[in-house]
């Protein structure tokens, strides 16, 4: 049996913080706001692994009301999930996502973010897509006030 789920995230950039999306830190003048480090793509990822396992959202399961998570490592969150996953007797199969920013270049991060993620997952590197976009100009993102980022993950009993 197979099950797919989707994920989505946005967070404002900020000055003094630091970015980190996909578990990387990426050099920039500004930073994601969140109650956690804002790492958008590992946000949308849950968000997506809790989605197959038709599940609560991030924010229900890790509420930003709970000082536990400020500051917290999203890749620590992720793990979480992925051990829920592998509890409820599935694996993932892959991730395909993109992350949505006007600026900076995320094209130079994405193979670390791959592996950063497989690393957790226990996946190739090969079996997970990023994918950076641009807003072209308009809306939010296209700004330069924030970044986005959506995921779609497909797991699979064991």
């Amino acid at each position: 049996m197979q099950r797919i789920g989707i994920g989505y995230d946005i967070h404002k950039l900020v000055e003094g913080r630091d970015l980190i999306i996909g578990g990387v830190k990426i050099t920039h003048e500004k930073g994601l706001l969140g109650h956690s480090d804002a790492d958008v793509l590992i946000h949308a990822i849950i968000d997506a692994m809790l989605g197959a396992l038709a599940l609560d959202d991030i924010g229900t399961i890790f509420p930003d009301t709970d000082i536990k998570y400020k500051d917290i490592d999203s890749t620590i969150l992720l793990k979480r999930v992925f051990d829920l996953i592998q509890k409820k007797g599935f694996h993932i199969v892959n991730i395909d996502s993109n992350i949505i920013a006007q600026e900076p270049k995320m094209m130079p991060y994405i193979p670390k973010m791959k592996t950063q993620i497989a690393k957790i997952l226990e996946l190739s590197a090969d079996d997970i897509s990023i994918k950076a976009k641009t807003k072209e100009n308009m809306d939010a993102v296209g700004m330069k006030l924030a970044i986005e980022a959506n995921a779609v993950v497909l797991i699979e009993k064991n």
